[in-house]
């Protein structure tokens, strides 16, 4: 199954984006509620950067984020991150952990609307002991995740060689911490150690792997700084 985007070059696809399969992985398929959804908002931020610059609109250089080609993929998402670093870059090219925390603010709610759009998951909205309005996400049509889910298991588990875009997942859940989006105890720590080795692989090109890294310095940076924010509040 092809994961591409939708992009100008390749046409329409049934496919989802980097940040909708992180989305897609944290939705509970029942209730809809998110999982982890400090860290999926931000990995969904960092997958958007990445989706730009394998197709070819943004490069990271120095861990500076800029503008190659400000053409629209057809896409509202990854779109509006484009226009949003065009825009913000002036005066200066901002770093990876800067545009991260600034394409957080509606990374997770665009990234909803589209797999609504797409069928993969509906609105519902209801109260919480009658009183209190949350509107949740459950699955709709279950085929996508499940492929997404039997790739990267050959993938992690299996030894199955990653293309391109499946490998750039793989190096956003482990840099996100999000491993127990697809496994639990006793296949955890197994697991992470193949995420590790996948994410820090030569399995693409010089500019994509340096997006990449920069991304996942900054998603460890961002997480681990919330980590310590979070316990000294409590």
């Amino acid at each position: 199954m092809n994961f591409a985007a939708s992009t100008p070059e390749n046409g329409p696809t049934t496919g989802t984006t980097l940040g909708e399969q992180l989305l897609l992985l944290a939705l509970d398929d029942e209730s809809g509620a998110e999982k982890e959804s400090a860290n999926v908002a931000y990995a969904i931020a960092a997958a958007s950067l990445v989706e730009l610059v394998l197709a070819g609109r943004v490069v990271v250089e120095g861990d500076r984020v800029t503008v190659r080609d400000a053409a629209p993929l057809g896409d509202p998402t990854l779109d509006a991150a484009l226009a949003d670093i065009a825009g913000w870059n002036k005066p200066r090219p901002r770093a990876t952990k800067e545009w991260v925390e600034h394409l957080k603010r509606g990374a997770v709610a665009g990234t909803t609307r589209n797999l609504v759009a797409k069928g993969l998951v509906r609105e519902e909205k209801k109260k919480v002991l009658g009183l209190f309005p949350v509107t949740r996400y459950p699955e709709a049509d279950g085929t996508a995740e499940a492929e997404l889910r039997r790739v990267l298991d050959e993938v992690v588990m299996r030894g199955a060689t990653p293309d391109e875009r499946m490998a750039s997942l793989v190096a956003l859940l482990h840099g996100a911490k999000l491993h127990g989006l697809l496994y639990a105890k006793p296949e955890l720590a197994t697991a992470k150690t193949n995420m590790e080795r996948i994410a820090h692989s030569q399995w693409a090109a010089p500019a994509v792997q340096q997006a990449i890294k920069a991304a996942e310095d900054a998603l460890t940076a961002i997480i681990a700084v919330t980590v310590v924010t979070t316990v000294v509040a409590n």
